[in-house]
């Protein structure tokens, strides 16, 4: 049974984690089913995002969260691939379609206008909201040579976009951006300045940007990267690092906000392979999650579902 809709949300807050998919809860094959997920666990009544767990109409419903199962496939063959999937959720678009077929692991050249037109972040912005991208990159290094950037994900093209690519080193080390593998190891390699953050204080540093924001948009990245190379141990690790992040971003999240996760595609949820054609998770938490989670059948409903929710307009002539 559904609870009473809370009031409309003010803000919302999309944290995109590649290649993460709803499989069965098999502990042998699924690290979902292997590894200690406590925040999840508690984010979903007891329960994880797996197969069994879904009810007739493939979700979960938590008296704070509810699960949508979401089809990643987007009616196309083959499998899915993370340049369209990620056009597909950032704008509302059946971009495998528009394309003509899945294709990965950037965003094809002939998707980049209507990704950059089109996303999420652009037609917020466009409508006179504020907008975020909470992830660091490194800018400087970007200007200074842009082939770096000749082979892009969706979520930094779409912050390009909207003006929002904006936060480096200086806001990393203020706590004022988060690295896409949440805590900041890697970045501590190339420099010094940059301090050590646990997982769980990331995700507080990623509620205190969404709170200065009306729609921001956080992507993690090593969920696909382990189900790829890590096997069980990595994808195990990758997986508890984001449960301890999201049990600090729940945590901290204003309550005025609709948090948002979800995917491109299905991989890490299956360690005998890679890419899946698995029913990606929508996970919505805060207002407005009922009638989110009503409009989501496939990835490309989670943009026109945030949009709708903070009542920006989203033109049906431009979906598929």
């Amino acid at each position: 049974m559904e609870h009473t809709p809370l009031r409309p949300p003010r803000r919302a807050l999309l944290v995109f984690l590649d290649g993460v998919g709803i499989g069965p809860g098999d502990r042998a094959v699924n690290p979902f089913a292997a590894a200690s997920l406590p925040n999840i666990r508690a984010l979903l009544g007891g329960r994880l995002p797996v197969t069994e767990e879904l009810d007739a109409r493939g979700r979960i419903v938590s008296a704070g969260a509810i699960l949508a199962a979401a089809d990643a496939t987007l009616g196309m063959e083959g499998v899915p691939q993370s340049g369209t999937g990620q056009t597909s959720l950032l704008t509302g678009r059946n971009a495998a379609r528009v394309y003509g077929r899945h294709f990965g692991p950037w965003v094809p050249t002939a998707l980049r206008e209507m990704l950059a037109a089109e996303n999420l972040l652009r037609r917020a912005a466009d409508a006179g909201r504020t907008v975020a991208f909470a992830n660091a990159y490194p800018i400087a290094l970007i200007d200074a040579d842009p082939r770096i950037f000749r082979r892009p994900a969706a979520p930094p093209l779409a912050a390009i976009s909207a003006g929002a690519l904006t936060r480096d080193v200086p806001q990393l080390v203020a706590g004022e951006a988060v690295a896409s593998s949440i805590t900041n190891d890697r970045w501590r390699q190339r420099t010094a300045e940059v301090p050590p953050v646990s997982a769980e204080q990331a995700g507080r540093n990623l509620a205190g940007i969404a709170a200065g924001a009306e729609v921001t948009l956080y992507a993690h990245y090593d969920t696909d990267h382990e189900g790829h190379r890590g096997g069980m141990d990595g994808s195990v690790a990758a997986l508890e690092r984001v449960d301890a992040f999201l049990g600090g971003l729940a945590g901290a999240l204003a309550p005025d906000t609709l948090l948002v996760i979800s995917s491109d595609h299905g991989n890490v949820e299956d360690v005998r392979e890679g890419h899946t054609l698995n029913p990606v998770p929508v996970l919505a938490i805060g207002p407005g999650r009922e009638a989110l989670a009503r409009r989501i059948r496939t990835i490309a409903d989670v943009a026109p579902a945030i949009l709708g929710a903070l009542g920006i307009p989203f033109e049906p002539e431009a979906a598929t």
